[in-house]
């Protein structure tokens, strides 16, 4: 049976994949990592969090959501053994909104918690929004403080793991949400010119594409994993 490490998105709670457990239906183990949630880490401390997951004797394929992109592509880059699939899911390499770099200096002072909640789901949900869907995404970030997700912010405002791509010797997939408002296309074509072997694939989906396409999801990984 083929395992999945699932680096999750920003909360690092690793609730929201529920979904996805269903749609395997056994069909892969699915290992998801979840984040410290009393501590303001960056990157390479969360990437340490991450490599305590991964399998020491079992081939896996590892998947990075969104804000743990960077982590993923961090940790193929160093060609662990056992590795034989990096899959990004609506994520990046580097900031996906540069023009947002000098923002990071006002993060201390943004009321994060006050962020209505129709925002987050039109960024995170679009037209795919239901009120199952905005409950879950609130139960998700009320575990997490102010400060813990304003570190993660600031992480991804001045993420650059460009330069690692190269490094990396297992097959990747992109999986690119064609309703995305958070992460743009951009992201991709940023990876795919570091990295002109990555894969491509599409989905009618927003940004929460793991959750509102998990059926899809599963079903690509469990075909792609035969190949």
């Amino acid at each position: 049976m083929t395992t999945i490490v699932l680096l999750p998105g920003m909360d690092g709670t690793g609730t929201l994949y529920a979904p996805l457990y269903k749609a395997l239906n056994g069909r892969c183990r699915l290992i998801v990592v979840t984040y410290p949630v009393d501590q303001a880490l960056d990157y390479a401390t969360l990437e340490t969090v991450a490599r305590t997951y991964l399998p020491e004797d079992e081939d896996y394929m590892l998947l990075g959501e969104s804000f743990s992109g960077p982590i993923a592509i961090s940790i193929a880059a160093s060609q662990p053994p056992g590795l034989r699939t990096l899959i990004l899911c609506a994520s990046f390499a580097r900031n996906p909104r540069p023009s947002l770099a000098g923002f990071r200096h006002l993060l201390p002072c943004l009321p994060v918690r006050m962020a209505p909640l129709a925002l987050l789901s039109y960024l995170l949900l679009g037209k795919f929004s239901t009120a199952e869907w905005r409950q879950l995404l609130t139960s998700a970030l009320a575990g997490v403080s102010s400060d813990i997700l304003k570190a993660r912010m600031r992480s991804v405002l001045l993420a650059d793991v460009r330069g690692k791509l190269s490094d990396i010797k297992v097959p990747v997939l992109y999986l690119r949400a064609t309703q995305d408002r958070l992460v743009p296309a951009s992201a991709h074509k940023d990876i795919q010119k570091c990295l002109p072997s990555t894969e491509l694939y599409e989905f009618d989906a927003p940004h929460f594409l793991l959750q509102v396409r998990a059926k899809e999801v599963a079903d690509f990984i469990a075909a792609y994993r035969r190949h």
